[in-house]
């Protein structure tokens, strides 16, 4: 090459590469590889340190959360002052009024870690035994059921599928329960391969859902006429290969048609029209692939069960961006019809992240929203203990450093006010991780994500697992 002929600039090399970078930013990763990779973004990084806020009344320098829209509105229409709110609750839930400025609640458990290094769960009921109802489906033979109910942090099964794998091997049991109808990433689960087509779904306080099709699932889905449901099992976790009894919640206000198919058993069921909580049970030993085909624009499919007769059962039921107070408007007819085929003895309620921020420390007005969160669904699920999980450590940013988000504590006080005033358990899941800065380290040891607030599935595995000891320890 001749030497006075001009060599590439650096500076269309690097406009090529940002440009090759950013159009990477717009492809679905995640979708295209079925959860194996995840979806990046030049724009959303960038954003993400022009976002962070550095006000003289927050202590570090955070990047702004989401919060649930259906909180804000919540917060917004209470005009009461917070002090006065869970002073009133406080009334109410003693039958009696209550002349001092703070309310009679029960006094705070203090926690230690036992000499096996269990972080006890903390009781709040008013027998003093909070788990009675999952002791006694333990010990009836039947399927005990437990459902985890929360939002992104237990999302793909994360946390839930190590729980279900350590009970189904101290109990027994098979099979990954509650499933909805269809997942856009289903990939991101690796307790069950999904698939499926021709359902819309429906989330609780979203446009053009209604309430009187949601259960605790917080969610519903519609067919276009021709939907498909398909479920195959997975060698790991253990016991989630197969199962033996499916069954497909849902309400069919016309006649209509169901195909299942377990394994290479195929059936056709004639569905009556009616406008309450239907269902179709398939028993077939052994099911690892199963297929719903609906034919009916009108049905609302509502969940899919995949389970074994006896041990336990432990479902799923996340919900991205949601706080949690959605669930005070769930159907109670709905929960009673659904009740009949599938009933709980003990409900999880893991919440908070999308109702924190670094500025607010005080959160009373949301405690008084979870305790009504948690009356309500005792009276939806009578049958049930309740067991409220405090948020997990969450890391903000300044500068260069991480460290705990200063609010934290401040939430976690609240929601175990939830659990005293509601007189239901309480875990403190920061606690088990480690306490102040504990998501840092959970960070470096890929535990958690780079958000600094989302476990990896690693780090599941390590919460469940102390978790779980917790819930022994209780149950013994």
């Amino acid at each position: 090459m001749d030497k006075n002929e001009k060599k590439g600039s650096p500076a269309i090399a690097i406009f090529i590469a940002v440009t090759l970078v950013a159009a990477a930013s717009f492809a679905p990763l995640k979708k295209w590889s079925s959860g194996v990779l995840k979806d990046f973004s030049l724009v959303s990084d960038v954003l993400y340190d022009s976002l962070l806020i550095d006000d003289e009344d927050v202590e570090d320098t955070i990047a702004l959360p989401d919060i649930d829209p259906a909180l804000l509105i919540a917060m917004q229409s209470d005009t009461v002052k917070p002090k006065k709110v869970i002073k009133e609750e406080a009334d109410s839930l003693c039958g009696e009024d209550v002349e001092e400025d703070e309310p009679v609640l029960p006094e705070p458990i203090s926690v230690e870690r036992t000499e096996s290094g269990i972080l006890p769960i903390e009781d709040y009921s008013p027998s003093g035994n909070g788990l009675s109802n999952l002791k006694s489906a333990l010990n009836s033979g039947r399927l005990a059921r437990i459902a985890i109910v929360g939002d992104s942090y237990i999302e793909g099964d994360i946390f839930a599928q190590d729980v279900r794998e350590k009970l189904q091997t101290i109990y027994g049991g098979s099979g990954v329960g509650y499933m909805n109808m269809y997942s856009e990433f289903p990939g991101f689960r690796r307790s069950v391969r999904q698939s499926g087509k021709g359902w819309t779904i429906h989330m609780a306080g979203k446009s053009g859902s209604k309430d009187k099709y949601m259960g605790l699932w917080e969610n519903y889905f519609t067919s276009d006429g021709n939907a498909f449901s398909q479920y195959k099992g997975t060698e790991k976790p253990a016991h989630v290969d197969s199962w033996s009894i499916s069954k497909f919640l849902f309400i069919a206000p016309d006649d209509c048609k169901i195909k299942i198919k377990a394994n290479e058993i195929e059936s056709e069921h004639k569905v009556t029209g009616s406008e309450y909580v239907q269902y179709v049970e398939v028993v077939v030993p052994g099911t690892n692939d199963l297929s719903i085909s609906v034919a009916s624009s009108s049905i609302i499919g509502l969940g899919v069960w995949l389970d074994s007769e006896r041990g336990v059962s432990v479902d799923c039921m996340s919900s991205r961006g949601f706080s949690g107070v959605t669930l005070a408007s769930i159907n109670p007819s709905i929960a009673a019809e659904s009740r009949r085929v599938i009933d709980y003895d003990l409900i999880v309620l893991e919440f908070g992240i999308n109702a924190l921020t670094a500025k607010q420390k005080d959160y009373s007005v949301y405690c008084k929203r979870m305790v009504n969160v948690v009356r309500h669904l005792r009276e939806c699920y009578p049958n049930a203990d309740f067991l409220l999980m405090g948020i997990g450590d969450r890391g903000q940013k300044k500068g260069t450093s991480v460290k705990s988000m200063s609010t934290v504590p401040n939430m976690i006080e609240a929601q175990r006010t939830v659990a005293r005033m509601a007189g239901c358990l309480f875990w403190d899941t920061r606690a088990a991780m480690g306490g102040e800065n504990a998501i840092v380290e959970w960070s470096k040891k890929g535990m958690a994500n780079k958000d600094y607030i989302h476990l990896t599935h690693k780090g599941g595995a390590t919460l469940a697992e102390e978790f779980v000891n917790a819930l022994e320890q209780k149950l013994k």
